[in-house]
């Protein structure tokens, strides 16, 4: 089977920032999967599963009531291994371009009050948040971004390198 993309990331060079993690042209449309990474992988601790749960839920509700982005966003969701999102957006834009997008959605983290859609109607899991602790992670992501902001690394993936046969076989490590 192939790799797939995200995982051809050498994912013990990765810094958290803001990646493309894959363009796809769908006809006439164009949708862009944005890696939205908070903790390095398997180097730090990963974000708590319920801070996790309620930063999905204030920041998709954010990103949907943004009056300039709202259109554009197709989906926000957490990663399986627990150090960051990945949203998804139509059309085709640098990392760069979403900077101040990012930047403000996890700051209004600090300005909320109740986590949204935590009642048994809205959500799967409702007493799995934990409000305190994702304004802790959206925090501390904010003043990396604004630390970063100059650091090319944070807008682009490292890239793993593999040997290859001459007849295309990848070698990985075991």
């Amino acid at each position: 089977m192939e790799l797939i993309q995200s995982f051809s990331v050498d994912h013990m060079r990765i810094v958290p920032g803001i990646f493309t993690s894959r363009v796809d042209h769908l006809g006439d449309r164009t949708v862009t999967t944005y890696d939205i990474r908070l903790k390095r992988p398997n180097r730090e601790p990963v974000i708590d599963v319920a801070a996790m749960h309620s930063l999905e839920h204030i920041i998709a509700t954010a990103l949907r009531n943004d009056p300039d982005w709202k259109d554009e966003v197709i989906y926000w969701g957490p990663m399986g291994c627990l150090t960051g999102f990945y949203l998804i957006l139509k059309g085709d834009r640098a990392p760069q371009e979403i900077y101040e997008l990012i930047l403000s959605v996890f700051r209004s983290v600090d300005d909320v009050q109740e986590v949204p859609g935590t009642t048994p109607q809205n959500c799967g899991y409702y007493r799995m948040h934990n409000l305190e602790m994702a304004k802790w992670y959206a925090k501390e992501f904010v003043g990396y971004l604004r630390e970063n902001a100059g650091n090319a690394a944070i807008f682009a993936y490292p890239e793993t390198e593999r040997l290859v046969t001459d007849s295309g076989q990848h070698f990985y490590d075991s």
